[in-house]
């Protein structure tokens, strides 16, 4: 696989439907942060929250898989086992 671009995981199972619960993509960040000072929560720095097409989507970079392998494969495998879409991409926003 390759470690450059974007894994995109998005909000819509492979039939078609919308996953639920709504907050999904928020709580599978919220997995992967730390808390710093005051428990203010750090998210990790190669995953983000975003939408497309008003679909929520958690954002991977790719250079995790070699980083931190453990953490990619932990996101990856949500998204399969809860089939849920997921794309390659050179880059995000896609163009």
């Amino acid at each position: 696989m390759s470690t450059t671009g974007k894994v995109i995981i998005q909000g819509i199972t492979q039939s078609g439907g919308t996953f639920r619960p709504s907050d999904w993509a928020e709580r599978l960040c919220g997995a992967v942060a730390s808390y710093g000072p005051g428990r203010r929560i750090i998210f990790h720095p190669n995953v983000e929250l975003a939408a497309m097409e008003g679909i929520k989507c958690v954002v991977i970079d790719a250079s995790l898989e070699q980083d931190n392998e453990m953490l990619f494969e932990f996101l990856t495998d949500f998204a399969e086992e809860n089939k849920l879409q997921i794309m390659r991409s050179d880059h995000f926003p896609l163009s």
